[in-house]
């Protein structure tokens, strides 16, 4: 006994496969089979509609708008160097706090201080082993 009725054919065109479970797409309405669900599959062309990433300014609190096939933390950084209120407002730097380690120039936006001698380093000096903390008990272990 046939049940003409029962299922849809994937909307893929390459596919066209006869699936009784078709899954619909939330941005172009259109139903899959399971091989072709993924908006990536099957190209979806309203899949804008539904990928959007504003990510907020960890200074300002305010959204940075980002356009298709930018990375947002690289439009993120330019809008902390360029555009931020909060820079613009204070007129103060965001890179501040200077490493206390000998020849280390780098500056790090928030400090990392050390439990042991209470100095402020930079992430690649930030552990006592890395700065030669000076009042540590010494190293826990040493590397080999």
């Amino acid at each position: 006994m046939e049940f003409p009725d029962l299922g849809k054919h994937c909307s893929e065109k390459m596919c066209n496969r006869l699936d009784f479970l078709p899954l619909k797409c939330d941005a172009c309405e259109q139903e899959f089979c399971k091989d072709h669900f993924a908006r990536a599959a099957h190209k979806c062309p309203s899949a804008f509609k539904k990928d959007v990433q504003v990510p907020v300014c960890p200074l300002c609190d305010r959204p940075v708008p980002v356009k298709k096939g930018e990375v947002p933390d690289a439009v993120v950084g330019e809008h902390m160097d360029r555009d931020c209120q909060l820079h613009a407002r204070t007129g103060e730097k965001v890179f501040t706090y200077r490493c206390s380690r000998g020849g280390c120039k780098k500056k790090e936006m928030l400090p990392v201080a050390c439990d042991q001698c209470g100095g402020n380093f930079c992430l690649q000096h930030r552990h006592p082993l890395d700065h030669r903390c000076a009042r540590g008990r010494g190293p826990v272990s040493v590397p080999g």
